[in-house]
């Protein structure tokens, strides 16, 4: 491994690299979690989050986006957003589609949506529309 450091770090002499002798040391040198993953907001400043992070019910409903469905309400579920709250990116109309994602003890929608873009971009909203994370998977 050492070797192959060398290698693509180009050191011409023979010493090892540095390594860290504590904790706090260690983890400035190493990058973190959230610098592995990717940026912090896309192109269009929204912030991401990710899948994982989400409650366990939005992803179910990705998992539905995915398959084609069968959602829980037919006929609101892969409807048409209309971005008229202006929040996410503007695009052309029909671009974007919104889903339900379901809130345990309620016996209605609710104010959870997972919004879909036609270029495979996900978005989730939990205040209805009020604002936005990108979903990163």
């Amino acid at each position: 491994m050492v070797a192959v450091w060398w290698l693509q770090s180009g050191r011409s002499d023979d010493s090892p690299p540095a390594r860290a002798t504590d904790g706090a040391s260690a983890s400035a040198a190493s990058p973190s979690a959230s610098d592995a993953s990717g940026p912090d907001e896309d192109e269009h400043g929204i912030a991401y989050v990710d899948l994982a992070d989400l409650p366990r019910e939005a992803a179910e409903t990705v998992r539905l986006i995915d398959a084609g469905g069968p959602f829980p309400y037919p006929g609101k579920d892969g409807s048409t957003f209309g971005n008229f709250e202006g929040v996410l990116p503007e695009q052309p109309r029909g671009y974007y589609a919104e889903y339900t994602v379901e809130t345990p003890g309620l016996d209605h929608r609710g104010a959870r949506r997972i919004i879909a873009g036609d270029g495979g971009e996900l978005y989730w909203t939990e205040d209805h529309y009020e604002s936005f994370e990108r979903i990163r998977r």
